[in-house]
């Protein structure tokens, strides 16, 4: 639907998706159900399928690209930088929060009731698990931190063997091209997409399980809300010095498709062509917006574990001390890697819960209600990609802010994409 915005067609998506999830709950409409939950696996499971390539040529070819940056190694500190402060902030009110509602407390839920996950995160296996075994194992099991590792190590051979690597480094870039352009015609799918999936979360979960879980959802919606609506707003207006509003209206597709396909790989597109279109130089957006897509979690990493770890220490009794909330920010902070830019933060929170001590079962607790958490976790991801990389070229004067200030919207039908050069939907 060409004529139809993009962002009208996902309303539409998520307004169909709860009307038709409701149905197949309050009827008990078997095969809706099942048609819900596998078109919503088959969009899902598109977005997947171009993770593991796009990852690797996208970071290998942001690298390379520094190189035509003056002080890439400034920007690619202060880039950390700005990731690990922003980290900081978002998992201190995730603290607050959590030691403000109790949202363990009420709950009728009992130590009996959780599960250990089939994987379980630890500080060994992340600091080992970064470097593979071999070159094709990572991309068989996506495992996107070991797939960063790699793509890293080539970019910066590549930048120093120089013109050697030339041929190859243009091979990266046409592959990287295709890549996008067949996963701009799975974004195209999103709104069909949105009404799986957020159909099937209706009809599997149901209001009553959203309800056992209302104070423990309200502050993860809560404090996402806090960190996208306040925090992001008010560190645009006061250290970049722009126009807060304008940041949305031109951020606002990438975030809505980080909501609806809870991928922040997935949307890497999107976000880099929206930074793009914010004014920021493509050279380092093509930088930034992998790396932080990959390693910048805001919400997934520092919110989420936050508010979790407390739940959890509540169900099993376990009081929690100072120092165990300082470990929570640490743990934010340095591992926010291992969750991979992807669905979910399983590998995040058991990392967290093993650091403090708590009991693995408790993942268990929360796995039923992850998905609906997991919308707002990557919008708020996504959304700290882009401002984390506005902050940088802001400070750094390479901001273009005329540019800026003339996004008008978001995305529509048809907008040309420069570097893969096909009309794309966001």
């Amino acid at each position: 639907m060409p004529k139809v915005p993009f962002w009208a067609q996902i309303l539409t998506g998520l307004v169909l998706g709860v009307l038709l999830g409701w149905v197949a709950k309050s009827g008990d409409v078997g095969w809706l159900k099942d048609t819900l939950e596998q078109v919503g696996n088959i969009f899902i499971q598109l977005l997947k399928l171009a993770v593991a390539p796009l990852v690797f040529f996208a970071i290998l070819v942001s690298i390379t690209n520094l190189r035509q940056v003056n002080n890439a190694a400034r920007l690619a500190t202060r880039t950390l930088l700005w990731f690990m402060i922003t980290s900081l902030i978002a998992v201190a009110i995730g603290l607050a929060i959590g030691l403000l509602t109790n949202p363990g407390s009420g709950t009728g839920l009992t130590p009996k009731d959780g599960a250990k996950p089939k994987d379980a995160g630890s500080w060994i296996d992340f600091i080992t698990g970064i470097v593979p075994t071999d070159i094709i194992t990572p991309f068989t099991q996506l495992n996107v931190l070991q797939i960063v590792f790699m793509a890293a190590v080539a970019g910066i051979a590549a930048l120093q063997l120089g013109k050697k690597a030339e041929p190859v480094l243009v091979i990266s870039r046409s592959v990287l091209e295709l890549l996008q352009k067949a996963l701009w015609w799975v974004i195209r799918l999103a709104p069909i997409g949105t009404v799986g999936l957020i159909g099937f979360a209706i009809a599997d979960y149901g209001w009553d399980l959203i309800a056992k879980y209302a104070t423990f959802t309200a502050d993860i919606y809560i404090g996402c809300a806090l960190v996208m609506f306040g925090v992001y707003p008010l560190l645009l207006w006061t250290v970049a010095k722009v126009n807060p509003v304008q940041f949305f209206r031109g951020a606002w597709p990438a975030i809505q498709l980080a909501f609806v396909s809870r991928s922040s790989v997935g949307t890497m597109p999107v976000t880099q062509k929206v930074t793009e279109r914010l004014g920021v130089p493509k050279e380092y957006a093509s930088f930034a917006v992998p790396f932080g897509s990959t390693t910048k979690m805001d919400g997934c990493a520092s919110i989420y574990p936050a508010i979790a770890a407390i739940f959890i220490a509540q169900i099993f009794d376990v009081q929690l001390g100072v120092g165990d909330y300082l470990l929570i920010a640490f743990v934010s902070v340095i591992g926010s890697a291992a969750t991979a830019g992807l669905t979910g933060a399983t590998v995040m929170l058991t990392l967290t819960l093993s650091t403090l001590g708590l009991p693995l079962e408790g993942v268990g607790l929360l796995m039923a209600i992850d998905p609906i958490l997991d919308m707002m976790r990557t919008a708020t991801n996504v959304a700290g990609q882009v401002v984390c990389t506005l902050l940088v070229a802001a400070r750094e004067g390479i901001l273009d802010r005329d540019k800026f200030n003339s996004v008008h919207g978001g995305l529509e039908l048809g907008d040309p994409v420069d570097t893969a050069k096909v009309a794309v939907a966001a």
